[in-house]
């Protein structure tokens, strides 16, 4: 019996041919997978590099879109402030005329220039339907001979820049008097 069991024993010990194989090709997946993860940490490395140039690309971005903000509102209140430049000096002479009138005259006219330019307009309001988005309603009047809602007089003028209110109109709002 001892025999026996040493005979297997010298088996165990001797690889086999299959098992050799195994090692073999576990070795071979093994640098497979040890090639596989280089290139994987040289990928993640070259896309980390790149995410970090396109931030500071973004950020560079940011910075130049603010100067450039900057630079625009400077540029339009130049214009603006120059219009009101040639408002101001036309009433110091307006001021100084004898005749002022021709010096408002003249005065309005600037600014309506500055309006037309500006695409600026009157918001007509007087027998037209009150309109909380166009119009603030100062007071309301009940009247028999009227329709509901309807404004009949115009405190403060109100003023559109395009399709946007500036300036609502302050209006006076007929109610119809119940009988």
């Amino acid at each position: 019996m001892t025999k026996k069991t040493t005979s297997s024993t010298k088996k165990k010990k001797q690889p086999s041919k299959q098992s050799q194989e195994d090692v073999e090709k576990l070795e071979q997946k093994i640098q497979e997978l040890t090639q596989q993860l280089a290139d994987t940490k040289a990928e993640l490395k070259e896309t980390k590099d790149k995410l970090l140039r396109s931030y500071a690309d973004y950020q560079n971005y940011q910075k130049r879109v603010e100067k450039n903000k900057k630079q625009i509102e400077k540029e339009i209140k130049q214009i603006y402030l120059s219009e009101f430049i040639d408002i101001k000096e036309l009433l110091l002479q307006a001021m100084n005329d004898e005749n002022p009138k021709e010096g408002l005259r003249l005065i309005l006219k600037q600014v309506e220039h500055f309006f037309n330019e500006e695409h600026i307009s009157y918001i007509e309001c007087i027998g037209k339907p009150f309109d909380h988005s166009l119009h603030h309603a100062v007071t309301t009047i009940e009247q028999e001979d009227c329709e509901d809602n309807t404004i009949i007089e115009e405190i403060k003028k109100g003023y559109m820049i395009n399709d946007m209110v500036l300036r609502p109109s302050h209006v006076v709002v007929a109610k119809k008097k119940e009988s």
